[in-house]
């Protein structure tokens, strides 16, 4: 279980985290000063809804485990980079789609960044 300042860190870099932007569980622990991502996951596990939980992607541009059809209605109102529109009809299937990592991910040049080095 992770400790209370670790989720509390945690959940505090979730919620600067961009409209339109994602970092990866491992770029959450990272800008925590932590290697940890499993430890970042499970605490958006247990306590991510009361945060822009979709904004915290896997490494692979996936969106959250199991809640691809939840997160593509937030990432469409957010205007987020995605992989996968059907080429004729620009429609996502909620099912099938991936985070476009190369634009949407926050580079470590932002100040979220800024107290950690890199």
């Amino acid at each position: 279980m992770p400790s209370p300042e670790f989720a509390d860190a945690v959940l505090a870099i979730v919620r600067r985290i961009p409209e339109g932007h994602v970092m990866t569980y491992g770029d959450v622990g990272i800008a925590i000063g932590s290697e940890a991502p499993r430890a970042v996951g499970r605490v958006m596990a247990l306590y991510g809804h009361a945060v822009p939980w979709w904004r915290v992607v896997p490494a692979s541009g996936e969106p959250p485990s199991g809640h691809s059809r939840l997160a593509l209605p937030h990432y469409l109102d957010e205007s987020t980079p995605l992989r996968g529109a059907d080429p004729t009809s620009g429609v996502y299937d909620p099912e099938h789609y991936r985070i476009a990592l190369s634009t949407a991910r926050l580079p470590y040049t932002h100040e979220i960044f800024g107290d950690v080095a890199l």
